[in-house]
């Protein structure tokens, strides 16, 4: 069974569900146009359904995906008629003169914004994020880093969970990619899992690998630099809202919930997985023996030290002691890595490690997003869902609660956090002018992209998920059963902090 899964999950082509989705967005192209949507808005929204079926099925690699969402942008938007553009996008001009009336968008505009997630501050970020993370994997700082962690811990399996928590916590500071922190915690327990014996189907075995992945998952909430999807989110509150977020604000906002989760997440693992083994004899020596394997700290590791604690300070003064931008602090850590002599890294060395196609789903879903918010049909899409159910009559409390379980439901058909911020981000935005939130719209927004990096119930729902679930340690029913109180626990949490600590802080 576990075979089957991965071999579906990760197959590059489904030709049933690639067919679906060019299916479902002719159908959509031929449905009679309701008045108060404009033809562009339409396009959008079919372009919109193509990539979610995509996204949700896996039916090509996420790369692909991108590119045929280009071109959809390209053709459909492009042979458009320009009708009531929102006023960020403006009036397209052709020959010198402005196009007026029904003229046809043209595929040189379209172009333009199928490619405007590429010219953001926030693909540079995850860029360059991309970048530092690709370091400690030469460098196998991470690994040291987490051995570390784990080396005082001890024997007691109860404090070993602590010690894997405190890990996932610890890289998430210095490490910008979910995948790359679980890439380098699991490795490392299912080494002492197979040093000491234990079978991998274990309850320990399973207890430690989704113990750090669940981790993972929960300080990508509480960083704002942890995961593609808070960039996702930033470039669109940035943009839409005329807002930016602090890495410090960020953590000032997140970070509590996530502490309080990390306490939850300790609990619940020991008591839904109690493992057979109470402590590993030598466990504390095994790790101290990997340690010794890796040797001294070699010189590029003391760099890439010096490199991420000046990092992490200048994000964590953003806009306190300087004014300088997250992304742009990161480019600047990014210049000084790759210098001959005094960086870590060479352009070879990283570029085959670099996942390229990360960088274009990322561009072109905030070009998506850009086209949903700018031809309109993020706003119409809001009103014709969110706006019926008449959810300005009720609390704002109560709102983000109905509006946060949806958002919950609606990530267990996506792989991919970045993708489902980029598709709703636009509409939760939308939603705020529907809703006439005003100076709360951003900490709305905000709080409902926290809740889009949940993933907690199942191993489809992120990467580092699928990364541990490919261990064999454990089984989906294993994670549910997890995740299940995670995701109660996280939910009802949020709506404590939105009715105390985030409206106290002015941020609802």
């Amino acid at each position: 069974m576990r075979k089957d899964s991965s071999t579906k999950s990760t197959s590059h082509f489904k030709p049933f569900w690639l067919l679906t989705s060019i299916t479902v967005l002719i159908a959509l192209l031929l449905l009679p146009t309701p008045e108060s949507l404009p033809l562009m808005a339409k396009s959008a929204l079919a372009i919109l359904l193509f990539a979610v079926i995509l996204w949700v099925t896996e039916a090509v690699t996420y790369p692909v995906s991108a590119v045929m969402i280009v071109g959809l942008i390209i053709l459909l938007i492009g042979f458009s008629p320009v009708q009531n553009l929102s006023e960020s996008l403006g009036h397209p001009q052709s020959n010198g003169e402005i196009l007026k009336g029904n003229s046809l968008f043209g595929t040189g505009n379209a172009l333009k914004l199928a490619f405007s997630g590429f010219s953001t501050s926030a693909l540079a970020l995850v860029a360059a994020a991309l970048f530092l993370a690709t370091a400690m994997q030469i460098t196998q700082l991470h690994k040291r880093l987490a051995l570390i962690v784990l080396s005082v811990a001890g024997n007691k399996t109860s404090r070993i969970v602590i010690g894997t928590i405190l890990v996932a916590i610890f890289l998430a500071f210095f490490v910008p990619s979910a995948t790359a922190r679980a890439g380098a915690v699991i490795p490392i327990l299912l080494g002492m899992i197979t040093a000491f014996g234990v079978a991998k189907q274990s309850k320990l075995a399973g207890l430690l690998v989704i113990t750090a992945v669940q981790a993972v998952s929960i300080w990508n909430i509480g960083i704002k630099t942890a995961a593609a999807q808070n960039i996702v989110a930033i470039n669109f509150i940035n943009d839409q809202l005329n807002t930016d977020i602090s890495w410090g604000q960020w953590l000032l906002y997140a970070g509590p919930w996530s502490v309080l989760m990390s306490i939850a997440l300790y609990f619940i693992m020991l008591k839904v997985m109690p493992p057979e083994e109470k402590e590993l004899s030598g466990g504390k020596s095994l790790i101290q023996q990997q340690l010794k394997a890796m040797g001294p700290v070699t010189s590029k590791e003391w760099r890439l030290i010096g490199i991420s604690i000046i990092l992490l300070i200048l994000w964590s003064t953003e806009k306190i002691l300087h004014p300088i931008d997250s992304s742009s602090i990161i480019l600047l850590a990014l210049a000084v890595m790759l210098t001959p002599k005094i960086g870590v890294m060479s352009w070879k060395e990283a570029e085959s490690r670099i996942p390229w196609g990360t960088i274009i789903v990322f561009g072109v879903g905030i070009s998506l997003g850009n086209v949903l918010l700018k031809t309109t049909a993020a706003q119409w899409l809001s009103d014709q869902t969110f706006g019926i159910m008449g959810l300005n009559h009720y609390p704002l409390v109560v709102t983000i609660a109905l509006i946060a379980l949806f958002n919950i439901l609606i990530h267990l058909g996506f792989a991919s956090a970045t993708s489902l911020a980029s598709a709703l981000i636009p509409v939760f935005i939308s939603l705020t002018t529907t809703l006439d939130l005003g100076n709360q719209s951003v900490g709305f927004v905000l709080i409902q992209q926290f809740v889009i990096s949940f993933g907690f119930l199942l191993p489809v729902s992120s990467p580092q998920s699928m990364l541990a679930y490919g261990t064999e340690t454990f089984t989906v029913k294993d994670f549910l059963k997890t995740g299940i109180p995670i995701t109660v626990i996280g939910y009802l949490l949020m709506i404590l902090f939105s009715a105390t600590y985030w409206h106290w802080l002015g941020l609802i």
